[in-house]
């Protein structure tokens, strides 16, 4: 459950989070402290959706390789990153393998000045327009997000209260990222 939202605009990335844990056995929901966004190596941008344990992996454990000069962002991302994503999510007994395919979960990246959706079969997606978002308020933030102009953080709270409205998933207190540059 959750809802992760970002925008691009003018080469900064800004995001947002709920801090919705739910247990789906029960629907129980927990409003946690340990948010769902972060920043990595003062170069990447991190928000999660799939179990916040892989979260803490990705935010404590993942060793970001170095990204070099003579390889463009998309194979930087789609190969020595994504394999250092696999090394810490298996090292770390969240990742899961069924017929040979391996799966992790699903979270937002924000990497030099654009937004990457990383789904939980390591695929890399950049999408055309410059906002996102993820969980199960993904929708109803990116209807928001798609309808609104202005200031990037009003158009983000606008978006998760939207996605708290319509989704059981989704709850305040919401979290904000503003970097500049990333």
């Amino acid at each position: 459950m959750t809802c992760i939202a970002g925008i691009v605009e003018e080469g900064k990335i800004y995001m947002g989070a709920d801090s919705a844990g739910v247990d789906l056995t029960t629907y129980s929901i927990t409003y946690r402290t340990d948010e769902k966004i972060f920043i990595k190596n003062k170069k990447m941008l991190f928000g999660f959706t799939s179990s916040f344990r892989m979260g803490q992996l990705l935010r404590y454990s993942l060793k970001i390789p170095p990204h070099p000069d003579t390889m463009d962002d998309m194979t930087y991302l789609t190969t020595r990153f994504i394999d250092a994503v696999r090394k810490c999510l298996k090292t770390g007994g969240y990742q899961t393998k069924k017929d040979e395919v391996e799966t992790g979960g699903c979270f937002l990246l924000g990497y030099k000045s654009n937004l990457y959706t990383i789904f939980d079969d390591y695929q890399v997606a950049k999408s055309l327009d410059p906002i996102s978002a993820i969980g199960c308020g993904a929708d109803f933030a990116l209807g928001s997000l798609h309808t609104s102009t202005g200031n990037p953080l009003a158009r983000l709270k606008m978006a998760l209260e939207a996605a708290s409205h319509w989704s059981v998933g989704v709850s305040p207190p919401f979290n904000y990222l503003l970097p500049k540059g990333i």
